[in-house]
C-alpha cells in the first residue's frame, strides 16, 4: 500500500491533505483496491455474494492505520465463498492492514447481530463495495428493519456496556490523556446516538453533536498520523503538534476545545438515554392510565419518572433558591435534572442577591456535601450556564487541563472530585461547610498568570463574601485556599519531627487548630481528586503526623524530637561492627516498612544501599544516615512499587555485593528501567532548588538542596551519588513522588562540616541535574 503510505507522509512538496480530505482518500484508496481485487477473485454482480463494508470503512471515515471491517455475505454458496474469502484477506494481511473479517449469510448476520449489540450497531453502517449489490441491500434494510423492532429493549444493555467503557477508558471531557473512541463522550457514544436515531427512539444528533463528531474525527485522524500508529489515546507530548496541524492554539487550547465536544456529546447521549428508558412500553402504558407518577423531593422539587424536575407550582423568577434545591434533590437521590427543567431555570431563575441568604447558601453546602452524585449534576449545571451564574469566577478553570503531568482530570473536574471525596470527610472536622467550600475553591485560582495560590485565596475572598459568610469565616476559607499545599509539600519534603519545621507550620497558620484540622483533611481530598496512587499510605502518615505535631505546638505542648538511633540499632551496630560485615534488616507496617542497613561507614554508601533497594523495586519515601562504632546506620522508609516486599536476606546478599564492587548497580538499574519503557522523552527539565534554614535545629549549618524531576527507577541511586562523588556529606533525604514526578530532598553539609560555597552550590547543582537526565 506504498499509496497509502504517500498519503499519510507526502514528500517534500507536496501538499498535505486536511483530516476529511485524508480520511476521503483512504477511503477510495482502499475501495478501489478492494474492488479490484474482489473482480480478480471472481465475485460479479449476478453470483449471490457481495463484499461489504461496515464499521470507519463502511462510514466513509477511514482514519489512518484503521483496521478495515469487512463483511463477505452471500446467498448460502458454502466452500466456493470460502475460497473467495481467502482471495480477498490474504493480500490484506501480506501488505500489513490490520483486518476485521466474516463470512455470512444474510440470515447469520442477522443471527448474530441478535446477541451481539456491536455487531448490530455495525450493521446499521453496512455499505455495498463489490459483487451482488442486491444481496447487499437487503442485509442492509433487513438489519434496520430488525434494529427498529428491537432496539427498545436492548438500550439497557446498551446504557451497561457504555458503563463498562467508561470506566476503562475515561472521559474526553475532562481526562488530560483523552481516549477519543472509547472514553466518554467519544466516537463510539456519537455511534451510540446514531443507534438510537436509526431506531426512532431518539432525534438525529443536533448541529452541536456533528460539530463535536467533526472535531473528535479531526483530531484522531491528525494523532495518528503524528503518532504513525492506531492510538487513540491522546498523549501530552503528540497534542502541541496536532493542535498545530489542525489551527487549535497550543495542546491546551485543544484541550479545551476537546473537552466542549466530549461535554456535548456525554450529556446528549445521556438524555438520549435516559428518554428512551423513562418511556418504555410498560412506562408509558402506566403514564396513560394513571398520569404522571410525581413524587415531592423539596420544596418545588419533585421526582417525575427518574428524573428531578419543578413542581407544576414552581415559580423559579421568584425563588432564587430553588435552582440550588433542584440541584441537591438529584445529587441526594441520584437522579438528573431533566432538560426541560435545565432549560427553564436557565431562562428565569435570578442569581442570588449578595450577600446569599443563609437558607440559600444551606442548599448550596447541602448539594456539595452529596458525595459523588454532586459530580453530573454539576456537570449538568455548567453545561446550562448556570454553575457560572452561581460562581463566575469558574470560567477561567473550566476545560482547563493541568500542567503538572500527575494531575489525571481538567482542573474543574478535579475541583469537583475533590469537593466529592471531601464530602466523606465532613464527620473529622469542626467546620465541614468550609471543608467543602474550601475543597470547591481550592485551584480556583488557576489558568491565571500568578501564583494559583495566593490568586485563589483572593478569589475565595470575593467568593466567601458573596456567599454572605462571616468575616471570620471569610479569612478562614481564603487562609484553605492560601496554604492548601503546605501540609502535603511540608510533610513530604522535610523533617515531620523537626521543632523548627513544626514552628513554621504553625505560626503560617496563625496558631488557628481549627485551620489546621480542615488543612489536613483538603490535602486528603486534593490528593485522592489528582490521581491513582497520589495519595499513598506513607504520605497520609507524614501527613498526619506533622499535623499532631503543629497541633501539638500549637497548645503549647512539646512535639516529637528527630528519632535518635535507638538502643536496638545500637546494639544492633556495635555487634555487626565486631564482625566486620554489614546487616540488613526489615521491619513492615502494612506496605510500608522500615528497611535497615548496618554498614562500615564508607564514602557511597548511601547510593549503594538505595541502588539495591531500587534494583528490588523499593520506592524510598525517607532515608537518614547516622554512625556509631565506627559504623553507619542508613534507615529508609520505603514501599514496594508493585508486588510485595523482598526478603530481608536477598537484600544482604546484594548489598553485600554492592560493597565489594561485584554488583553493577548502574548497568542493572539502566535495564530495569529500559523494561519498563525508560525516561519519557518529553519530560520536564529538572529543577534543583536550595533552601537554608530548612535543614532542622539538629543540623547546624547545613542546607537542604531540592530536586524536582520525572520519577524513574534509581533516581535516588543516581543522585545521592552524583552529591557522594561532589563531596557533599547527605545527612537525610526525603523523597516524593507524585504521578509521574519526583520531589526529592537533600539535607547536606560540606565534606569539613561547613557551609557550602557558591561555587560548591553551582557544581553540585549541574551533578544532580545531569543525574536526573542521564
Amino acid at each position: 500500500m506504498q499509496a497509502r503510505d504517500r498519503l499519510l507522509k507526502p514528500v517534500t512538496g507536496q501538499r498535505r491533505l486536511a483530516p476529511d480530505a485524508l480520511r476521503e482518500a483512504l477511503t477510495d484508496l482502499h475501495e478501489f483496491w478492494l474492488t479490484a481485487h474482489a473482480a480478480q477473485a471472481g465475485i460479479g454482480a449476478d453470483q449471490g455474494v457481495a463484499l461489504v463494508a461496515v464499521g470507519g470503512l463502511g462510514r466513509r471515515e477511514l482514519v489512518p492505520y484503521a483496521d478495515l471491517d469487512l463483511l463477505l455475505v452471500h446467498e448460502g454458496r458454502g466452500g466456493a465463498v470460502t475460497g473467495l474469502a481467502g482471495q480477498l484477506w490474504y493480500p490484506l494481511w501480506n501488505s500489513g492492514i490490520g483486518l476485521d473479517h466474516s463470512v455470512r449469510t444474510v440470515g447469520e448476520a442477522l443471527d448474530v447481530a441478535g446477541t451481539d449489540l456491536r455487531t448490530a450497531a455495525g450493521l446499521l453502517d453496512v455499505r455495498f463495495i463489490a459483487g451482488d449489490q442486491q444481496v447487499a441491500e437487503r442485509l442492509a434494510v433487513s438489519a434496520r428493519d430488525r434494529w427498529r423492532a428491537t432496539a427498545r429493549k436492548r438500550v439497557p444493555a446498551m446504557a451497561e456496556d457504555a458503563r463498562l467503557r467508561w470506566q476503562r477508558s475515561g472521559e474526553v471531557a475532562h481526562w488530560v490523556e483523552p481516549d477519543l473512541k472509547h472514553g466518554r463522550g467519544g466516537l463510539r457514544d456519537v455511534g451510540l446516538l446514531r443507534a438510537l436515531a436509526a431506531a426512532q427512539l431518539t432525534d438525529r444528533p443536533s448541529e452541536e453533536v456533528q460539530q463535536a463528531h467533526r472535531l473528535l474525527l479531526d483530531v484522531r485522524t491528525e494523532f495518528r498520523r503524528v503518532a504513525r500508529r492506531p492510538n487513540d489515546v491522546l498523549r501530552a507530548q503528540d497534542a502541541d503538534e496536532v493542535a498545530m496541524a489542525l489551527d487549535k492554539g497550543d495542546r491546551f487550547d485543544l484541550a479545551r476545545a476537546l473537552s466542549g465536544a466530549g461535554r456535548a456529546v456525554a450529556y446528549a447521549l445521556d438524555v438520549a438515554l435516559r428518554g428512551v428508558v423513562s418511556e418504555g412500553p410498560r412506562r408509558v402504558l402506566s403514564r396513560l392510565r394513571r398520569g404522571p407518577e410525581r413524587r415531592p423531593l423539596d420544596e418545588g422539587v419533585v421526582l417525575h419518572g427518574n428524573e428531578v424536575t419543578l413542581a407544576r407550582d414552581a415559580e423559579p423568577h421568584r425563588d432564587p433558591a430553588l435552582l440550588l434545591r433542584v440541584a441537591a434533590a438529584a445529587a441526594r437521590t441520584g437522579n438528573q435534572i431533566s432538560p426541560a427543567t435545565l432549560q427553564q431555570l436557565a431562562e428565569s431563575a435570578p442569581e442570588p442577591r449578595t450577600p446569599w441568604p443563609v437558607h440559600t447558601r444551606d442548599e448550596l453546602i447541602a448539594l456539595l456535601g452529596a458525595g459523588e452524585g454532586l459530580i453530573d449534576v454539576i456537570e449538568s449545571l455548567d453545561r446550562t450556564g448556570l454553575w457560572a451564574r452561581l460562581f463566575p469566577e469558574w470560567g477561567a478553570v473550566r476545560d482547563l487541563p493541568p500542567r503538572d503531568a500527575a494531575h489525571k482530570w481538567t482542573v474543574d473536574r478535579h475541583l469537583v472530585q475533590a469537593t466529592a471525596h471531601a464530602s466523606r470527610m465532613v464527620t473529622r472536622v469542626a467546620r465541614p461547610d468550609l471543608l467543602l467550600l474550601g475543597a470547591l475553591l481550592h485551584d480556583i485560582g488557576k489558568g491565571r498568570r500568578a501564583d494559583h495560590s495566593e490568586v485563589g485565596a483572593a478569589l475565595a475572598t470575593q467568593v466567601g463574601e458573596r456567599l454572605g459568610l462571616p468575616k471570620q469565616d471569610v479569612d478562614t476559607l481564603s487562609a484553605m485556599v492560601r496554604h492548601h499545599l503546605l501540609l502535603p509539600d511540608t510533610a513530604t519534603r522535610r523533617d515531620v519531627t523537626d521543632e523548627a519545621t513544626v514552628v513554621r507550620v504553625a505560626e503560617t497558620l496563625g496558631g488557628d487548630p481549627v485551620l489546621l484540622e480542615l488543612l489536613h483533611a483538603l490535602a486528603e481530598a486534593d490528593a485522592l481528586a489528582t490521581g491513582p496512587g497520589v495519595w499513598t499510605e506513607w504520605k497520609a502518615a507524614l501527613t498526619g503526623e506533622l499535623a499532631a505535631n503543629s497541633r501539638r505546638a500549637m497548645a503549647g505542648e512539646s512535639i516529637t524530637g528527630p528519632r535518635p538511633l535507638e538502643s536496638p540499632h545500637r546494639l544492633r551496630a556495635e555487634a555487626v561492627a565486631a564482625s566486620g560485615k554489614h546487616d540488613v534488616e526489615i521491619e513492615a507496617s502494612g506496605r510500608v516498612a522500615t528497611v535497615t542497613v548496618f554498614a562500615p561507614n564508607r564514602p557511597g554508601l548511601l547510593s549503594r544501599a538505595a541502588g539495591v533497594l531500587a534494583l528490588n523495586s523499593l520506592e524510598v519515601h525517607a532515608a537518614s544516615v547516622d554512625s556509631y562504632a565506627g559504623m553507619a546506620v542508613l534507615m529508609f522508609t520505603a514501599s514496594p512499587r508493585f508486588g510485595s516486599l523482598p526478603n530481608a536476606s536477598l537484600l544482604r546478599e546484594q548489598m553485600g555485593l554492592a560493597l565489594s564492587g561485584k554488583l553493577s548497580l548502574a548497568e542493572r538499574l539502566t535495564a530495569k528501567e529500559r523494561d519498563y519503557g525508560g525516561r519519557p522523552e518529553d519530560a520536564p527539565e529538572p529543577r534543583v532548588l536550595w533552601f537554608d534554614d530548612e535543614a532542622g535545629k539538629d543540623y547546624p549549618g547545613a542546607v537542604v538542596l531540592e530536586l524536582r524531576a520525572a520519577d524513574r527507577i534509581g533516581l535516588l541511586y543516581r543522585v545521592a551519588g552524583a552529591l557522594e562523588r561532589c563531596g557533599a556529606d547527605v545527612q537525610w533525604a526525603r523523597a516524593a513522588t507524585l504521578g509521574a514526578t519526583a520531589v526529592d530532598s537533600f539535607c547536606i553539609r560540606a565534606a569539613d562540616g561547613g557551609p557550602l560555597s557558591t561555587a560548591s552550590r553551582e557544581r553540585l547543582a549541574d551533578a544532580v541535574h545531569t543525574a536526573a537526565v542521564t
